[in-house]
């Protein structure tokens, strides 16, 4: 059976969070100048935030049976087969490294992007699997 939900690596999303909780414990403990603390704690509650957020977005892309749902940090968005008009990958050159996006292409003009943290897999298996279950868009 193949896979129908990507979501970001709950490790991963529990990590940011106890990063944020150790810099926010460590700018009122450890650090002295208020420069300093003002800017770990502004990271504390940045990475405290990005951890929340991801995890609430979770998954972030399912095919279901009404369509194919994203999932943003406030609210769900269901891609039927009629809205897609483009699903690629699109890959480049980044740091030294290749990057993989998932990009999904809708009727109204939007462009959905998804990258390997956001599918927690990579986004060439995603497309097999939306290919596989129709959602490869118009020609």
């Amino acid at each position: 059976m193949q896979q129908t939900e990507w979501s970001p690596p709950a490790l991963g999303v529990a990590g940011c969070g106890l990063l944020g909780l150790v810099m926010a414990i460590a700018s009122v403990m450890v650090v002295t100048d208020p420069p300093g603390r003002l800017i770990t704690g502004i990271a504390a509650v940045g990475l405290i935030t990005f951890a929340m957020m991801s995890w609430r977005a979770r998954p972030k892309l399912a095919i279901t049976q009404d369509g194919v749902a994203v999932r943003g940090w406030f609210g769900t968005r269901v891609l039927t087969r009629s809205d897609i008009k483009l699903v690629r990958i699109t890959e480049f050159r980044r740091l030294a490294r290749k990057t993989k996006l998932l990009e999904i292409d809708t009727t109204d003009d939007r462009l959905i992007v998804l990258t390997r943290w956001d599918l927690g897999t990579d986004p060439l298996d995603v497309l097999d699997a939306l290919t596989a279950a129709g959602y490869t868009g118009a020609p």
